[in-house]
């Protein structure tokens, strides 16, 4: 029996990725990194800002997101975030001006504290990617 699923990722452009082999999706969840396998408990979640690392039989996919929601069920995850990039596409100048809006943002003194916290996510996060 197989332990593969299906994966399924909207942004407001298009649908980004769908693919059937995946075996685990890593999703950087509000409640903390959350991995989902083949016959997970039906879920929905929000992402905050992170990577989502997909293992499939084709191999492995990583992907930064900054929000989104997250739901699976009847063995398909679906993603829905406003914005996504391949890790292994993405250009070393678009991560440094990533990270420099980020650390911007996270430096506003009028920024209240949810917003802070995002903002140090993708901060940090950026800061891992390079």
């Amino acid at each position: 029996m197989s332990d593969e699923f299906k994966i399924e990722i909207v942004n407001p452009e298009k649908s980004f990725l769908s693919k059937e082999d995946v075996n685990e999706v890593i999703v950087p969840a509000f409640e903390g990194e959350m991995g989902i396998l083949k016959d997970h408990i039906s879920i929905i979640s929000f992402l905050k800002p992170g990577i989502i690392t997909i293992q499939a039989k084709s191999g492995e996919e990583k992907y930064y997101v900054e929000d989104g929601i997250i739901e699976f069920k009847n063995n398909t995850l679906s993603i829905l975030t406003s914005y996504i990039l391949n890790l292994k596409d993405i250009e070393k100048n678009k991560l440094q001006e990533l990270l420099k809006n980020a650390e911007e943002e996270s430096n506003k003194p009028e920024i209240s504290d949810q917003l802070k916290y995002l903002a140090d996510q993708k901060v940090e996060t950026l800061k891992s990617i390079n």
